[in-house]
């Protein structure tokens, strides 16, 4: 052989390769099946997961760009990372969410949200904790879309959450709730799992958990039908507890659940079941407090209540108008509005006039009167409570002893305030005028101001009762030295207007004009501005429709039958 290799050994060497072959290929197909199981085997697959994890651009660098941040490929690593088995891996996706809902300035993509699915999920309560907290960030910025979220199916695991028994799962599910909740066309889903556990988290010993189930209990209260249903899960007794709670959040939501319930009439036999005056009681507590927007809120309840007699009438047995009067001496305009709503439905009961005006009420609406920030809302109400409280002797002194009447009349002449306000002011100013202490009083105080405006006001067009109520007050104007001099350089205005008066079809306006002119020829120079003028002669002219239509009254009186007659004659 050319070998150099005798026969024997060279069948020896053949033989040795062949084995040699046979024995690699048997070696390779065990490496393989060895690296199969490997790849199958979750050690393996963690192991490639946690370098798909450093590949996340928050990990690397704390990465805060939106592009980077929503990229497919993080996409990709999330949904690896959310649906491992691992926790450490799903705490890592979760994390990633968490940082994303602090960075986040855009709408979350729909793809995006498949993972926070499946790590709500999780067995892991450290990973459901994180990712809900995420979730709260995401839907507090309006990154995601809260009917998405429903869709998606998360409020199942969200729900559960309620039922960890970890004080912090519970708070950021009942955060998620409660931004849920803010939704109408979400409250139908959330109603059907979520009130029973949810009224049980109101009543935790936790503050954070207690104070986001008590949100979510107020955003079910802003639609009928889930109210309805609130009601009949028994969601009242547990608010009125809560305004007790020593958290000043818990007790503003669970005022403004109360106020949202009391607002639909059908559920005030159920507020009202509580014996013992316990919701009155309650909210004019609430309503001491030093917090003026839960004070405020609680009167905004009281106020929808009050439309109840029996409300009505525990308030004032309670003694009801201290802090009230302490909302009146806040620089809120929101707070004072509320303290004055309740006030003029009060005032409106002849019963508790006496009470109202014994407590100094009239002297603190003079000073909110005077209010800079005096709006068309606290005017309108302050004339409302002065109408109605001076409707004795002892109401017309306490105005005289207010700063009621200047208050309103600088109001005359505000311009801020709408004609329907002025509207209030100028009724409730005439109803005054027929008292006679505080007609001289009026008339002894205006300045040539407040008559200008009166006189402006009764010759505008645009609202003809506004124009007749102003116009019936300078009728009522005592004419002294002062009052001539002051009413003078309008003398031309007001017969304009008061023409105007004449040639209306309106009784009413006719025999104002005729009163007005009555009173003003009491000073010379109006009566010789009358003479012959156009005033004059509509005034004659009217006179004899007055008296043609009193001969035709006497002329048809017989021809009436007996009850008429003796009507007429009366």
């Amino acid at each position: 052989m050319a070998s150099g290799f005798c026969n024997t050994c060279s069948q020896l060497l053949k033989e040795f390769a062949d084995h040699l072959r046979s024995a690699w290929r048997e070696l390779e197909i065990k490496i393989k099946e060895a690296f199969r199981e490997i790849g199958r085997c979750n050690c393996f697959r963690i192991s490639s997961e946690r370098r798909t994890a450093f590949d996340l651009p928050s990990l690397r660098l704390n990465c805060d760009n939106e592009t980077q941040l929503l990229s497919q490929e993080s996409l990709q690593t999330l949904n690896k990372l959310a649906t491992s088995e691992n926790t450490d891996l799903q705490m890592t996706s979760a994390m990633y969410y968490l940082h994303l809902s602090h960075h986040l300035n855009c709408p979350l993509p729909d793809a995006f949200m498949e993972p926070i699915v499946a790590l709500l999920l999780s067995s892991d309560l450290d990973v459901q904790k994180t990712v809900s907290l995420a979730l709260v960030n995401l839907l507090l910025k309006n990154n995601v879309c809260k009917e998405l979220v429903i869709e998606m199916g998360m409020l199942v695991p969200i729900i559960e959450l309620f039922r960890s028994g970890d004080p912090t799962a519970q708070c950021h599910s009942c955060a998620c709730v409660a931004m849920l909740a803010s939704s109408e066309s979400n409250r139908d889903s959330l109603m059907v799992d979520g009130i029973i556990p949810l009224l049980a988290l109101a009543k935790s010993f936790d503050p954070k958990v207690q104070r986001n189930a008590t949100w979510a209990l107020l955003h079910l209260t802003q639609s009928d039908w889930s109210t309805r249903l609130l009601c009949q899960a028994g969601a009242i007794p547990v608010l009125l507890l809560l305004l007790q709670s020593s958290d000043s959040e818990v007790q503003f939501y669970s005022c403004t659940a109360l106020c949202n319930i009391s607002a639909i009439h059908e559920h005030h036999p159920r507020l009202l079941r509580i014996g013992g005056h316990y919701l009155s009681r309650s909210l004019l507590t609430l309503m001491s407090s030093p917090v003026k927007k839960n004070s405020a809120q609680a009167c905004r309840c009281l106020q929808t209540l009050s439309k109840n007699v029996l409300i009505q009438d525990q308030l004032m047995e309670l003694d009801c108008v201290l802090p009230l009067k302490a909302l009146l001496k806040t620089s809120t305009s929101v707070w004072i509005e509320s303290a004055l709503t309740l006030l003029s439905t009060l005032s409106a009961h002849p019963s508790n006039t006496d009470i109202l005006v014994s407590e100094g009420l009239l002297e603190e609406i003079g000073q909110v009167l005077h209010h800079p920030r005096s709006n068309s809302v606290i005017v309108t109400y302050s004339c409302k409570i002065i109408t109605n409280l001076c409707t004795s002797h002892v109401g017309e002194q306490a105005v005289m002893e207010s700063l009621c009447l200047p208050g309103l009349l600088c109001a005359l002449v505000s311009n801020t305030l709408s004609d329907e306000t002025l509207l209030h002011v100028t009724s409730c100013l005439h109803h005054l005028m027929a008292c006679d202490v505080l007609r001289t009083k009026l008339s002894a105080t205006i300045t040539s101001e407040k008559v200008s405006g009166l006189v402006k006001l009764s010759e505008q067009i645009r609202n003809s009762q506004l124009a007749y109520n102003s116009a019936a007050i300078i009728s009522e104007l005592e004419m002294t030295e002062e009052m001539i001099r002051l009413l003078k350089p309008h003398y031309t205005s007001i017969s304009k207007y008061l023409l105007g008066f004449l040639k209306k079809k309106d009784v009413k306006f006719q025999q104002l004009g005729v009163v007005t002119i009555f009173n003003l020829k009491k000073d010379g120079d109006f009566s010789s501005l009358l003479t012959n003028s156009e005033l004059k002669v509509q005034l004659l002219k009217v006179h004899a429709q007055t008296e043609e239509t009193r001969q035709l009254l006497q002329m048809i009186q017989p021809l009436s039958p007996s009850p008429v007659n003796s009507g007429l004659s009366q």
